[in-house]
């Protein structure tokens, strides 16, 4: 049998999902999690953070947009931090590919709040 996803978005498709479970033999695997973020959510935290990296010096740097995301997702997640291996420091953060919808939501709020309090002016 082949991978197989399904998005639980009414009861027919809940059915498939159900029939396709009662024929997966033992060896397979099944996983049901929210829904991540959407490509419209993807856009705008993107657009945000090139802002955000655009406007705003951290403690005397210019960071990149990929490099604000990181700073983002760790202070989301309430991630640490640690040594690396030969000197500096590493954020062990999530990617936000695999944050839900809700999450990258409140994600994109934490930003709009710094974004604000550093006078960012946002392109909507």
């Amino acid at each position: 049998m082949e991978k197989r996803i399904f998005h639980l978005i009414n009861k027919e498709v809940k059915m498939r999902a159900m029939e396709c479970i009662n024929q997966a033999n033992e060896n397979m695997v099944c996983t049901i999690r929210p829904k991540t973020r959407s490509l419209e959510q993807n856009a705008k935290m993107w657009a945000m953070l090139n802002e955000i990296s655009n406007q705003v010096i951290w403690y005397d740097n210019k960071l990149t947009s990929e490099e604000w995301k990181d700073v983002f997702s760790a202070s989301f997640k309430k991630q640490k931090v640690v040594p690396g291996l030969d000197g500096g420091f590493v954020i062990c953060g999530q990617s936000t590919s695999k944050m839900s919808k809700s999450e990258l939501g409140e994600m994109i709020e934490l930003i709009t709040a710094f974004g604000t309090q550093k006078e960012v002016k946002f392109n909507d």
